[in-house]
């Protein structure tokens, strides 16, 4: 693994686990959600984190198959 490889591979750990701060934290609003219009945003969020979460690994295979 070169220089290179090696700082892609970190940022990409790094934002996975961004993104996993955000889904947990989504996730927890989620489950206290006082009402639907709550509930329904942090649902939106959970979703979408988990799409970016999708992607970044896709990426990740994209660039450095395994």
């Amino acid at each position: 693994m070169n220089q290179d490889s090696a700082e892609l591979t970190q940022l990409f750990h790094t934002l996975n686990n961004q993104l996993g701060i955000i889904l947990s934290h989504a996730e927890l609003i989620e489950a206290k959600a006082q009402d639907d219009a709550q509930k329904a945003r942090a649902t939106q969020v959970v979703t979408s984190t988990l799409e970016a979460l999708a992607t970044s690994r896709q990426i990740r295979l994209t660039i450095e198959p395994v």
